[in-house]
Protein backbone atom coordinates (compact mmCIF):
# COMPACT_ATOMS: atom_id res chain seq x y z
CA UNK A 1 0.00 0.00 0.00
CA UNK A 2 1.68 3.24 -1.33
CA UNK A 3 1.48 6.20 1.12
CA UNK A 4 -1.16 8.19 -1.15
CA UNK A 5 -3.78 5.13 -1.12
CA UNK A 6 -3.04 5.13 3.00
CA UNK A 7 -3.78 9.01 3.73
CA UNK A 8 -7.02 8.39 1.69
CA UNK A 9 -8.30 5.29 3.07
CA UNK A 10 -10.89 6.23 5.31
CA UNK A 11 -10.16 3.53 8.15
CA UNK A 12 -6.71 4.69 8.64
CA UNK A 13 -7.50 8.27 8.49
CA UNK A 14 -9.75 7.21 11.47
CA UNK A 15 -6.75 5.05 13.31
CA UNK A 16 -4.71 8.27 12.87
CA UNK A 17 -7.34 10.83 13.90
CA UNK A 18 -8.31 8.63 17.44
CA UNK A 19 -5.50 6.84 17.92
CA UNK A 20 -2.15 8.36 16.80
CA UNK A 21 -2.21 12.32 15.95
CA UNK A 22 -5.17 12.30 18.58
CA UNK A 23 -4.28 15.86 20.81
CA UNK A 24 -3.96 14.81 24.36
CA UNK A 25 -3.16 16.93 27.49
CA UNK A 26 0.60 16.32 28.00
CA UNK A 27 0.10 16.75 32.47
CA UNK A 28 -2.19 13.88 31.73
CA UNK A 29 -1.78 11.11 34.64
CA UNK A 30 -2.23 6.79 35.05
CA UNK A 31 -5.47 7.73 36.55
CA UNK A 32 -5.93 8.91 32.42
CA UNK A 33 -5.53 4.76 31.88
CA UNK A 34 -8.66 3.54 33.10
CA UNK A 35 -10.48 4.44 29.42
CA UNK A 36 -8.39 2.13 27.70
CA UNK A 37 -7.86 -0.47 30.07
CA UNK A 38 -11.78 -0.80 30.55
CA UNK A 39 -11.79 -1.00 26.62
CA UNK A 40 -9.32 -3.86 26.58
CA UNK A 41 -11.31 -5.36 29.50
CA UNK A 42 -14.82 -5.39 27.43
CA UNK A 43 -12.90 -6.88 24.36
CA UNK A 44 -11.30 -9.96 26.84
CA UNK A 45 -15.50 -10.28 27.99
CA UNK A 46 -16.89 -10.28 24.99
CA UNK A 47 -14.34 -13.04 23.68
CA UNK A 48 -14.59 -15.27 26.79
CA UNK A 49 -18.08 -14.96 26.77
CA UNK A 50 -18.53 -16.45 23.31
CA UNK A 51 -16.29 -19.20 23.85
CA UNK A 52 -18.63 -20.03 27.32
CA UNK A 53 -21.66 -19.50 25.10
CA UNK A 54 -20.58 -22.69 22.94
CA UNK A 55 -20.64 -25.04 25.73
CA UNK A 56 -23.24 -23.67 27.90
CA UNK A 57 -26.52 -24.86 28.37
CA UNK A 58 -29.70 -22.35 29.72
CA UNK A 59 -31.33 -24.95 30.94
CA UNK A 60 -32.24 -25.62 34.97
CA UNK A 61 -31.18 -29.61 34.41
CA UNK A 62 -28.08 -29.19 33.29
CA UNK A 63 -26.85 -25.65 33.31
CA UNK A 64 -24.70 -26.57 36.63
CA UNK A 65 -23.56 -29.86 35.21
CA UNK A 66 -22.83 -27.40 32.24
CA UNK A 67 -20.17 -25.70 34.04
CA UNK A 68 -18.51 -28.75 35.73
CA UNK A 69 -18.33 -29.49 31.90
CA UNK A 70 -16.38 -26.70 30.67
CA UNK A 71 -13.71 -26.53 34.06
CA UNK A 72 -13.06 -30.25 33.29
CA UNK A 73 -13.68 -31.20 29.65
CA UNK A 74 -13.69 -28.19 27.93
CA UNK A 75 -9.83 -28.07 26.23
CA UNK A 76 -8.91 -24.33 27.70
CA UNK A 77 -12.48 -24.12 29.50
CA UNK A 78 -11.06 -24.05 33.29
CA UNK A 79 -9.11 -20.40 31.93
CA UNK A 80 -11.46 -19.26 29.76
CA UNK A 81 -14.61 -19.26 32.37
CA UNK A 82 -11.81 -18.42 35.46
CA UNK A 83 -11.05 -15.01 33.23
CA UNK A 84 -14.52 -14.70 32.47
CA UNK A 85 -15.65 -14.48 36.07
CA UNK A 86 -12.74 -12.49 37.55
CA UNK A 87 -12.67 -10.12 34.44
CA UNK A 88 -16.60 -9.06 35.57
CA UNK A 89 -14.97 -8.03 39.27
CA UNK A 90 -11.81 -6.19 37.39
CA UNK A 91 -14.40 -4.62 34.87
CA UNK A 92 -15.79 -2.82 38.15
CA UNK A 93 -12.97 -2.25 39.76
CA UNK A 94 -11.56 -0.33 36.92
CA UNK A 95 -14.41 1.29 36.19
CA UNK A 96 -14.84 2.44 40.15
CA UNK A 97 -11.55 3.90 39.64
CA UNK A 98 -12.50 5.55 36.56
CA UNK A 99 -15.34 7.12 38.03
CA UNK A 100 -13.74 8.17 40.81
CA UNK A 101 -10.95 10.04 39.17
CA UNK A 102 -13.85 11.84 37.34
CA UNK A 103 -15.56 13.12 40.08
CA UNK A 104 -11.86 14.21 41.78
CA UNK A 105 -11.04 15.95 38.54
CA UNK A 106 -14.60 17.35 38.10
CA UNK A 107 -14.85 15.50 34.97
CA UNK A 108 -18.38 15.36 34.89
CA UNK A 109 -18.69 19.40 33.48
CA UNK A 110 -18.88 17.27 30.14
CA UNK A 111 -22.04 16.33 30.27
CA UNK A 112 -22.70 14.23 27.28
CA UNK A 113 -19.56 11.88 27.83
CA UNK A 114 -20.74 12.10 31.87
CA UNK A 115 -24.50 10.63 30.61
CA UNK A 116 -23.31 8.34 28.30
CA UNK A 117 -20.42 6.92 31.26
CA UNK A 118 -23.32 6.37 33.57
CA UNK A 119 -25.69 4.81 30.89
CA UNK A 120 -22.71 2.02 30.47
CA UNK A 121 -22.78 1.40 33.89
CA UNK A 122 -26.49 1.12 34.37
CA UNK A 123 -26.33 -1.75 31.21
CA UNK A 124 -22.72 -2.80 32.85
CA UNK A 125 -24.53 -3.46 36.43
CA UNK A 126 -27.89 -5.61 34.60
CA UNK A 127 -25.38 -7.87 32.25
CA UNK A 128 -23.31 -9.15 35.46
CA UNK A 129 -26.23 -9.56 37.66
CA UNK A 130 -27.60 -11.88 34.97
CA UNK A 131 -24.01 -13.50 34.44
CA UNK A 132 -24.28 -14.21 38.00
CA UNK A 133 -27.40 -16.08 37.80
CA UNK A 134 -26.54 -18.33 34.56
CA UNK A 135 -24.26 -20.74 36.89
CA UNK A 136 -27.23 -21.98 38.36
CA UNK A 137 -25.49 -22.32 41.89
CA UNK A 138 -27.56 -21.85 45.11
CA UNK A 139 -26.24 -18.55 45.38
CA UNK A 140 -26.70 -17.37 41.15
CA UNK A 141 -30.58 -18.67 42.40
CA UNK A 142 -31.62 -17.06 45.54
CA UNK A 143 -29.63 -13.72 44.03
CA UNK A 144 -32.08 -14.03 40.96
CA UNK A 145 -35.14 -14.61 43.32
CA UNK A 146 -34.31 -11.75 45.63
CA UNK A 147 -33.42 -9.27 43.23
CA UNK A 148 -36.31 -9.76 40.62
CA UNK A 149 -38.92 -9.93 43.88
CA UNK A 150 -37.72 -5.83 44.46
CA UNK A 151 -39.76 -5.29 41.59
CA UNK A 152 -43.19 -6.59 43.05
CA UNK A 153 -42.68 -3.17 45.47
CA UNK A 154 -43.48 -1.44 42.45
CA UNK A 155 -47.20 -0.45 42.82
CA UNK A 156 -50.12 -2.37 40.88
CA UNK A 157 -48.21 -3.58 38.27
CA UNK A 158 -45.22 -5.08 40.30
CA UNK A 159 -46.50 -8.62 40.72
CA UNK A 160 -47.19 -9.15 37.14
CA UNK A 161 -44.04 -7.45 36.13
CA UNK A 162 -42.14 -9.69 38.58
CA UNK A 163 -44.17 -12.99 37.32
CA UNK A 164 -43.58 -11.93 33.31
CA UNK A 165 -39.51 -12.03 34.09
CA UNK A 166 -40.26 -14.91 35.81
CA UNK A 167 -42.21 -16.66 32.92
CA UNK A 168 -43.91 -18.04 35.53
CA UNK A 169 -44.59 -18.27 39.55
CA UNK A 170 -40.92 -19.12 40.47
CA UNK A 171 -37.80 -18.49 39.09
CA UNK A 172 -37.50 -21.20 36.59
CA UNK A 173 -36.54 -22.33 33.51
CA UNK A 174 -37.75 -19.56 31.43
CA UNK A 175 -36.28 -17.35 33.68
CA UNK A 176 -32.72 -18.67 33.03
CA UNK A 177 -33.42 -18.82 29.28
CA UNK A 178 -34.30 -14.78 29.32
CA UNK A 179 -31.73 -14.21 31.25
CA UNK A 180 -28.83 -16.10 29.00
CA UNK A 181 -30.38 -14.10 26.03
CA UNK A 182 -29.89 -10.59 27.68
CA UNK A 183 -26.62 -11.94 28.74
CA UNK A 184 -25.34 -12.39 25.30
CA UNK A 185 -27.22 -9.49 23.79
CA UNK A 186 -26.54 -6.53 26.13
CA UNK A 187 -22.70 -6.50 25.71
CA UNK A 188 -22.93 -5.77 22.23
CA UNK A 189 -25.20 -2.62 23.21
CA UNK A 190 -22.39 -1.90 25.72
CA UNK A 191 -20.14 -1.46 22.78
CA UNK A 192 -22.28 0.52 21.20
CA UNK A 193 -22.35 3.12 24.13
CA UNK A 194 -18.80 2.33 24.67
CA UNK A 195 -18.10 4.00 20.88
CA UNK A 196 -20.54 6.90 21.45
CA UNK A 197 -19.06 7.88 24.85
CA UNK A 198 -15.54 8.01 23.05
CA UNK A 199 -17.13 10.10 20.36
CA UNK A 200 -18.34 12.54 22.84
CA UNK A 201 -14.94 12.47 24.55
CA UNK A 202 -13.06 13.31 21.38
CA UNK A 203 -15.91 16.11 20.41
CA UNK A 204 -14.09 17.96 23.16
CA UNK A 205 -10.77 16.28 23.60
CA UNK A 206 -9.80 14.67 27.12
CA UNK A 207 -9.68 16.33 30.74
CA UNK A 208 -6.23 17.48 32.51
CA UNK A 209 -5.51 17.61 35.99
CA UNK A 210 -5.78 21.12 36.12
CA UNK A 211 -8.78 21.56 34.95
CA UNK A 212 -7.27 24.10 31.91
CA UNK A 213 -10.47 24.68 29.70
CA UNK A 214 -8.53 25.50 26.74
CA UNK A 215 -5.48 23.89 27.12
CA UNK A 216 -2.88 24.36 24.33
CA UNK A 217 -0.05 22.17 25.77
CA UNK A 218 -0.86 19.17 23.97
CA UNK A 219 0.95 15.81 22.51
CA UNK A 220 0.26 13.52 19.78
CA UNK A 221 -1.06 10.41 21.85
CA UNK A 222 1.02 8.44 20.10
CA UNK A 223 3.74 6.95 21.13
CA UNK A 224 3.80 9.25 24.77
CA UNK A 225 0.47 8.35 26.06
CA UNK A 226 0.38 4.82 24.16
CA UNK A 227 3.65 3.65 26.12
CA UNK A 228 1.86 4.70 29.18
CA UNK A 229 -1.21 2.87 28.41
CA UNK A 230 0.90 -0.22 27.53
CA UNK A 231 2.59 0.09 30.93
CA UNK A 232 -0.73 0.44 32.58
CA UNK A 233 -2.01 -2.83 31.26
CA UNK A 234 1.14 -4.77 31.73
CA UNK A 235 0.73 -4.12 35.47
CA UNK A 236 -3.25 -4.88 35.65
CA UNK A 237 -2.38 -7.80 33.62
CA UNK A 238 -0.05 -9.09 35.98
CA UNK A 239 -1.93 -8.77 38.99
CA UNK A 240 -5.27 -10.29 37.12
CA UNK A 241 -3.48 -13.18 36.15
CA UNK A 242 -1.89 -13.65 39.31
CA UNK A 243 -5.15 -13.52 40.91
CA UNK A 244 -7.02 -15.84 38.28
CA UNK A 245 -4.31 -18.34 38.28
CA UNK A 246 -2.98 -18.61 42.32
CA UNK A 247 -6.43 -17.66 43.65
CA UNK A 248 -9.21 -18.43 40.77
CA UNK A 249 -12.25 -18.31 43.53
CA UNK A 250 -11.03 -15.78 46.33
CA UNK A 251 -13.98 -13.66 44.96
CA UNK A 252 -16.69 -16.14 44.59
CA UNK A 253 -19.15 -17.27 47.20
CA UNK A 254 -18.85 -21.12 48.42
CA UNK A 255 -22.32 -21.15 48.11
CA UNK A 256 -22.16 -21.32 44.58
CA UNK A 257 -20.30 -24.57 44.45
CA UNK A 258 -23.65 -26.03 45.39
CA UNK A 259 -26.10 -27.08 42.98
CA UNK A 260 -29.46 -24.35 42.94
CA UNK A 261 -31.98 -25.74 45.76
CA UNK A 262 -35.36 -23.79 46.07
CA UNK A 263 -35.79 -25.65 49.03
CA UNK A 264 -33.39 -24.43 51.08
CA UNK A 265 -32.46 -20.45 52.01
CA UNK A 266 -28.25 -19.81 52.20
CA UNK A 267 -28.05 -18.63 55.92
CA UNK A 268 -26.18 -15.12 54.23
CA UNK A 269 -27.92 -13.95 50.71
CA UNK A 270 -25.26 -11.36 49.05
CA UNK A 271 -24.65 -10.55 45.92
CA UNK A 272 -20.85 -10.23 44.13
CA UNK A 273 -18.22 -7.55 46.17
CA UNK A 274 -19.09 -4.56 43.23
CA UNK A 275 -22.67 -4.75 44.78
CA UNK A 276 -22.55 -4.59 48.08
CA UNK A 277 -22.67 -0.43 48.64
CA UNK A 278 -25.95 -0.82 46.54
CA UNK A 279 -27.11 -3.56 48.90
CA UNK A 280 -26.41 -2.05 51.60
CA UNK A 281 -28.57 0.83 50.78
CA UNK A 282 -31.44 -1.15 50.16
CA UNK A 283 -31.05 -3.16 52.85
CA UNK A 284 -30.89 0.15 55.23
CA UNK A 285 -34.27 1.49 54.40
CA UNK A 286 -37.19 -0.46 56.48
CA UNK A 287 -39.97 -0.11 54.15
CA UNK A 288 -39.53 -2.36 50.65
CA UNK A 289 -40.42 0.46 48.42
CA UNK A 290 -38.28 2.72 50.22
CA UNK A 291 -35.14 0.79 49.96
CA UNK A 292 -35.82 -0.08 45.80
CA UNK A 293 -36.22 3.74 45.31
CA UNK A 294 -32.74 4.37 47.23
CA UNK A 295 -31.27 1.36 45.14
CA UNK A 296 -31.99 3.03 41.92
CA UNK A 297 -30.99 6.40 43.04
CA UNK A 298 -27.54 5.05 44.36
CA UNK A 299 -26.51 5.44 41.13
CA UNK A 300 -29.51 7.43 39.27
CA UNK A 301 -28.21 10.44 41.64
CA UNK A 302 -24.83 10.76 39.74
CA UNK A 303 -26.84 12.27 36.87
CA UNK A 304 -27.31 15.40 39.05
CA UNK A 305 -23.18 16.01 39.00
CA UNK A 306 -23.17 17.82 35.92
CA UNK A 307 -25.49 20.79 37.41
CA UNK A 308 -22.27 21.83 39.21
CA UNK A 309 -21.72 25.68 39.59
CA UNK A 310 -18.58 25.64 41.92
CA UNK A 311 -16.22 28.12 41.06
CA UNK A 312 -13.12 25.93 40.52
CA UNK A 313 -12.92 23.72 37.08
CA UNK A 314 -11.03 20.67 39.04
CA UNK A 315 -12.12 19.90 42.39
CA UNK A 316 -8.40 19.09 43.02
CA UNK A 317 -7.87 23.20 43.23
CA UNK A 318 -10.82 23.12 46.57
CA UNK A 319 -9.70 22.11 49.85
CA UNK A 320 -13.70 21.80 50.84
CA UNK A 321 -14.69 19.53 47.75
CA UNK A 322 -11.08 17.90 48.09
CA UNK A 323 -12.53 16.85 51.99
CA UNK A 324 -16.16 16.28 50.42
CA UNK A 325 -15.15 13.46 47.81
CA UNK A 326 -12.55 12.06 49.91
CA UNK A 327 -15.49 11.28 52.88
CA UNK A 328 -17.40 10.49 49.65
CA UNK A 329 -15.24 7.69 48.78
CA UNK A 330 -14.67 6.38 52.55
CA UNK A 331 -18.50 6.36 52.40
CA UNK A 332 -18.18 3.85 49.76
CA UNK A 333 -15.85 1.58 50.72
CA UNK A 334 -17.96 1.16 54.58
CA UNK A 335 -21.21 0.75 52.87
CA UNK A 336 -19.32 -1.97 50.60
CA UNK A 337 -18.45 -3.70 54.04
CA UNK A 338 -21.59 -3.35 55.41
CA UNK A 339 -23.33 -5.29 52.53
CA UNK A 340 -21.50 -8.37 53.39
CA UNK A 341 -22.65 -8.15 57.12
CA UNK A 342 -25.57 -9.96 58.45
CA UNK A 343 -28.68 -7.22 58.99
CA UNK A 344 -28.31 -6.92 62.79
CA UNK A 345 -27.15 -4.34 65.07
CA UNK A 346 -25.12 -1.86 65.14
CA UNK A 347 -24.60 -2.82 61.43
CA UNK A 348 -28.44 -1.65 60.80
CA UNK A 349 -27.83 1.59 62.23
CA UNK A 350 -24.67 2.37 61.02
CA UNK A 351 -25.57 1.37 57.16
CA UNK A 352 -28.69 3.84 57.85
CA UNK A 353 -26.12 6.88 58.79
CA UNK A 354 -23.58 5.95 55.88
CA UNK A 355 -26.78 5.75 53.39
CA UNK A 356 -28.03 9.39 54.47
CA UNK A 357 -24.05 10.47 54.10
CA UNK A 358 -23.69 8.67 50.42
CA UNK A 359 -26.81 10.63 49.38
CA UNK A 360 -26.40 14.27 51.20
CA UNK A 361 -22.51 14.22 50.02
CA UNK A 362 -23.53 13.57 46.17
CA UNK A 363 -26.74 16.22 46.12
CA UNK A 364 -23.72 18.65 47.72
CA UNK A 365 -20.95 17.92 44.72
CA UNK A 366 -22.76 20.19 42.05
CA UNK A 367 -23.76 23.46 45.18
Amino acid sequence: MNTKIRKKHPLLKIINATLIDLPTPSNISYWWNMGSLLGICLAFQIMTGLLLSMHYTPDMSTSFSTMSHIMRDVNMGWITRIIHANGASLFFFLIYIHIARNLFFSNYLNKLVWMSGIIILLIMMATAFMGYVLPWGQMSFWAATVITNLLSAIPYMGKLIVQWIWGGYSVSNPTLTRFFTMHFIMPFLILMMVIMHILFLHEKGSSNPLGLPNNTDKSPFHPYFSWKDLMGFMMITTLFMHLTLNMPFTLSDPENFNPANPLVTPVHIQPEWYFLYAYAILRSIPNKLGGVMALIMSIMVLMLNPLSKHKFKTLNLSPQNKIMIWSFFSTFLLLTWLGAQPVEPPYELISQLLTMTYFTLIIMFPL
